[in-house]
Formats: structure tokens, sequence, C-alpha cells
């Protein structure tokens, strides 16, 4: 871990702490100390690192992570502790689809899924409540087509 390194991981975190509202600029702000309450972690590590003398652990990277609302992978790579390279994002999927390109219907996802005949029904009624605007629950009801997945 180089200076450099640790110097821009601090610039970074701190302006992302105070997009966060924490106030960590004002002697008594409290920002720090709520900081570390919220995170679970000492109030010394929060310091050791906005005074740029030492990097996070990693448990402490961790929860910093899940109270600023950021992915650990990115507080890794910007720490300089990985890259990129060591913690690839997963490729994207095709999305559900069967021959032609359409998407996939509910009752073509219970069966594509294993669902069982006598539980399909069910299936598409509980998994249509999950879609936007009840569009498959009233498409159920209606009696008409079984919604698709991306409906």
């Amino acid at each position: 871990m180089t200076t450099g390194e640790l110097d821009s991981f601090a610039t970074w975190i701190e302006e992302l702490i105070r997009r966060r509202g924490f106030d960590i600029d004002s002697p008594r702000g409290g920002g720090k100390s709520r900081l570390a309450d919220e995170a679970g972690v000492h109030r010394a590590a929060i310091t050791r690192l906005l005074q740029r003398q030492s990097m996070p652990d990693l448990e402490t990277t961790r929860r910093l992570a899940q109270v600023l609302q950021v992915p650990v992978r990115d507080m890794l790579i910007r720490s300089g502790r990985l890259t990129e390279e060591d913690l690839p994002l997963p490729s994207a999927p095709a999305g559900p689809a069967v021959a032609g390109g359409r998407p996939l219907t509910l009752e073509e996802a219970a069966v594509a899924l294993g669902v069982p005949a006598d539980q399909r029904e069910m299936f598409v009624r509980v998994a249509g409540q999950f879609l936007p605007d009840g569009t498959a629950a009233a498409a159920v009801a209606a009696g008409s087509r079984a919604p698709r997945a991306s409906d």
C-alpha cells in the first residue's frame, strides 16, 4: 500500500461520507462517531483513515461499505487491495427467453423450473404478484394468457 493509494482512497471515501450526510468537517459535528456507531467499528479506525494514517481492515471496509451504500467490490478496488481483474463482474445473462426471442410467460417459467402441473396455477398467481402494477394478477383473474416474466 503506497501513500498515494491511501490518499486517493481517503479522498474518495471522504466525499462519499459527506454525500451520505455525515458531518466529518466540523470538530463537534459528530459525523465520525455516528459513522463508526452505524458501521459498528471503532471511531479510531475512521479517524486513522481520514487522517491518512492507515487503511481499514477488511471487516471494517465491509461494514463501511454497507453503511455508505457502496458495493464492497468498489471499496476493495478503490483501496488498491484488489484489482478489477481480481474481482471481475459476472457476465450479464441473456435473460429468460424461448425460441423466437420473446420473454417467457410465467406458465413457461413454471414448466422450465419444474413446478408440478397441479401447482402451476398457484405459482403463476404468486409470481405474478411481484410484477409491476399487478398486471399478472389481473391477467390471471381475467383468464387471459399467462403473463410474461417481463410484463
